[in-house]
């Protein structure tokens, strides 16, 4: 996994008056989550740019006060309008003990029902996945090739080793959808043969009915004369 170094200081005061100076000054509160305990610090906003913007994930070494921590970042709040970062939430990483975070995935190859005139839908692009610092990989690899029209590919589909998937298994990651939003299957012969005298019928009653108007619109012309 990737790496990343952020430096902070431990907060003293952790109340709103506190909270709204430091922001002003241009750093985030954060809190730092430990087993039994929590510990609230502050960095520059710009510290953490590239580690908020950006697809990757990183395994972060946080140095507050001298001392070091490996952490990853669990959850973050921005400002409505502003969009600015408001907070950030850190879990401790230790090298014996699982944790979770959020994986990209991506996807790899073009589905065989896309060369068909089929869609590629992709419906999620992360997955919450648990596992053991030396095992949390930095991407999820799917090979979506195999796909048909009408396929798709669920958490419940997914199987790693020593990997522990959390989201709902019934989600599906991406999908292959049928041309114009069509079924992704064929009619039966004999229903598309009952269909298509049904349109010739109707083709039939259009085209009477439009001669006969013409020959009521004839009649009316020469009544007029």
């Amino acid at each position: 996994m990737k790496s990343i170094q952020i430096q902070g200081s431990i907060r003293e005061e952790v109340g709103k008056k506190s909270t709204q100076q430091l922001r002003k000054k241009g750093h985030v509160p954060c809190v730092l989550y430990r087993l039994g305990e929590s510990i609230h610090f502050e960095a520059p906003e710009k510290d953490f740019y590239k580690l908020v913007y950006s697809p990757d994930v990183y395994l972060v070494t946080l140095t507050l006060d001298g001392k070091e921590y490996k952490a990853v970042m669990q959850d973050i709040q921005f400002h409505p309008v502003k969009d600015n970062i408001q907070h950030i939430d850190f879990y401790q990483v230790i090298e014996k003990h699982s944790f979770w975070m959020r994986i990209p995935v991506r996807f790899e190859g073009v589905p065989a029902g896309v060369t068909e005139g089929g869609k590629e839908i992709i419906k999620h692009r992360k997955l919450v996945i648990k596992a053991l610092p030396k095992d949390m990989p930095d991407e999820i690899k799917l090979d979506v090739s195999a796909l048909n029209i009408g396929d798709s590919i669920r958490v419940a589909d997914l199987e790693y080793e020593n990997l522990e998937l959390l989201d709902d298994p019934n989600q599906v990651l991406v999908l292959v959808k049928s041309p114009r939003g069509g079924a992704a299957f064929a009619l039966p012969e004999d229903e598309l043969a009952e269909g298509e005298e049904a349109e010739g019928e109707e083709e039939a009653v259009e085209g009477e009915e439009t001669e006969a108007a013409a020959e009521g619109e004839g009649s009316e012309e020469a009544s007029e004369e």
